[in-house]
Formats: structure tokens, sequence, C-alpha cells
């Protein structure tokens, strides 16, 4: 059993090792490339994915293993790292409830380039790879979206690198934490709540910084007024500083 804040104040208990048959079908039509389906369809689809459980810290499969498996989050969330050429994980993303991982491609030697671990308690969905790809043939839609999202993923990959390579921590941690805004954020009197567990270590990871450089900008930005942070949550406070910070043009 896991904690999930509702806001900063109120806390809900989710059971998400848990994957019913309804969460299942609703998940699956949640994902980008199924969305095209019809309530049939998914349900034919679902028939082909199989379910698994981790507890947080879990591995669900190692950088450099043979890439057998597609992977969707049903409940949880889970963490992509990626070791880097100076030995250092790298966080890439941390996945929610939709998000899907692992591999497309049905080739005895590809490997997987990542590491993927449970972050918290979380049920995942699983297909092997060679019956994703009979799915593919059998909804042509479905194979034209795997296209377009693949070259989506391939550029952010790339911006992640770039970001990397020339941004400071500062800018690098501004812009982590909008992403995160954008994709979990919670808006309320201009106020935005991400609810997940975040710790310094995750932040350092996803900038490719230390634990303490990350505390020491985390520290910053509140001291700024910037952002404020509890156990489980992150609030920005003021996100127009914050992507003057990280360098994003707003047309302002």
């Amino acid at each position: 059993m896991t904690t999930r804040r509702k806001t900063p104040v109120q806390v809900e208990t989710v059971e998400p090792a848990t994957c019913s048959v309804g969460l299942r079908l609703s998940i699956l039509q949640k994902v980008p490339f199924f969305h095209v389906l019809t309530a049939d369809e998914i349900g034919i689809v679902n028939e082909q994915f199989r379910e698994f459980s981790f507890q947080p810290g879990e591995a669900i499969y190692f950088s450099g293993e043979q890439a057998a498996k597609l992977y969707v989050v049903a409940a949880g969330q889970v963490k992509l790292l990626r070791h880097s050429l100076s030995g250092q994980d790298v966080l890439l993303d941390v996945l929610q409830p939709g998000d899907y991982f692992g591999s497309f491609s049905p080739l005895a030697d590809e490997r997987y380039p990542d590491t993927a671990q449970a972050h918290t308690a979380v049920c995942v969905l699983s297909i092997n790879a060679k019956a994703f790809h009979t799915l593919l043939n059998q909804y042509p839609s479905v194979a034209l979206r795997v296209l377009d999202i693949t070259a989506r993923r391939l550029r952010e990959t790339q911006e992640i690198v770039r970001q990397l390579s020339t941004d400071s921590v500062g800018q690098r941690i501004a812009a982590v934490l909008l992403k995160l805004a954008e994709k979990l954020g919670e808006v309320s009197n201009e106020i935005v709540l991400i609810q997940m567990p975040l710790s310094r270590v995750d932040l350092a990871q996803m900038t490719g910084t230390t634990t303490e450089s990350a505390s020491r900008i985390v520290s910053q930005f509140q001291k700024e007024g910037l952002i404020r942070t509890g156990r489980q949550w992150i609030a920005i406070t003021d996100r127009t500083r914050l992507e003057k910070i990280a360098g994003i043009d707003t047309g302002g």
C-alpha cells in the first residue's frame, strides 16, 4: 500500500500493484498509439498483455539485457535510468499510468538502452515484441502512430543530451521541474503542484549533476520563492521566473 498526496495536506491511499480488467482496458485506451482503437479492439489487444507487479526500487529490466518486451504502466510510477560516460545514472523520465517503455523491436540482438526501475509500487502490463508486431500488422493506424511517437521521443532524447552538455545546473533543474509540471502538475491559484516522491538524488540523476549541487539549487529556488517542497510533492510558486532561469521563450 502506498500513499498519494492529492494536496500537500490531503492523503489518498491507493493500491498500485492491483490491476483489474477494467483498469487494464482503461489504461490501454490511454496509450498514445492505441488511442485510435475502438473499445472492442482494445479488448482484443488486452488479451495479448501479461500483468506484473514490482515494489519500489525493483528493476523491471536492466540496460544491456535482451529487449524482448514492450511495457505499459498500469498503476504507480516507473523510473527510466541511463548510465552516462562518466559513470553516473541519468534519470531520463518518471513514467505515469498510460506511459509505455521497453522495446518495439522483434530483433533477437536488440538490447535495452536504459534501466527501468519501480519508483513506487507498480503494476505493469507487458507484451512480447513479436506479438506487438503482429498487432501492428493487424492495425495499420497503430503502426503509423508508433512511427510518429518514436520520432518525437528521439527528438526529446536529443534535447536531454543537449541540455546536459550546454546548460548550467540551475537551468537544467528549472527545466526538469517545468517538464514535470507540464506532465503531472495540478494548477490551483497560479501554483502548480507536482505530486510524486522526488528526492535530491532523483533530481541529480535527471540533470546529470551531484546530489549536493541539486540540493543547493533547490534550496536557492526555495529561498527565492520559486518553489515549495514537501515529502512527496513540489509546488512551483513562480513559474514565470523559473521559465526565465530555464531559458524558455514564452513569447512575452
